[in-house]
């Protein structure tokens, strides 16, 4: 079992770099030796090819995401392939359902994907992030553990039952 753990997002654009802080975060954290924590920032064409080759089971994306709720609510998500977009030169249009449907077009399959998201305040240029966003990233990298967590035991639950099936 292998879970990445990836923070995407400008750190130039105020709370944009929400997945960034989340997965700095974590980096410092005794996480198990399944789970692989990198910050992806906004190369979301490498972070396509690492779930393209990467081996993974599972991936939590963390992002900054607009869904219109309190400043620093946070989001557990499923996120589907979206549209690809003509040009890749734009890392903005690098959401997380174009890197998935650009591991599609690369061949690949990205496993299991969540997303954990925050309602961001600003992201106008600025690298600081807003009061409610830095406040969640704590308890984002809280929730990205019990997330992974919850796969590896789901991961161990499945395989006890597989041996249970060839005994």
């Amino acid at each position: 079992m292998r879970i990445l753990v990836a923070g995407v997002g400008n750190v130039f654009l105020g709370d944009d770099g929400f997945g960034v802080a989340v997965a700095r975060h974590l980096a410092r954290a005794d996480l198990p030796g399944e789970v692989e924590v990198r910050d992806f920032g906004i190369r979301g064409i490498h972070l396509a090819y690492e779930l393209t080759g990467g081996g993974y089971d599972t991936a939590i994306l963390v992002d900054a995401v607009s869904r219109d709720g309190p400043p620093g609510t946070l989001y557990v998500l499923e996120p589907s392939a979206g549209d690809v977009p003509g040009s890749f030169a734009d890392a903005h249009s690098m959401t997380p359902e174009t890197v998935l449907s650009l591991v599609g077009v690369l061949g690949g399959e990205a496993g299991h994907v969540l997303l954990v998201g925050c309602q961001p305040t600003d992201t106008s240029p600025g690298m600081e992030l807003s009061a409610p966003v830095a406040d969640a990233v704590g308890r984002a990298a809280d929730l990205v553990v019990e997330l992974a967590g919850q796969q590896i035991a789901m991961a161990l639950a499945t395989a006890g039952h597989e041996e249970e099936r060839t005994c």
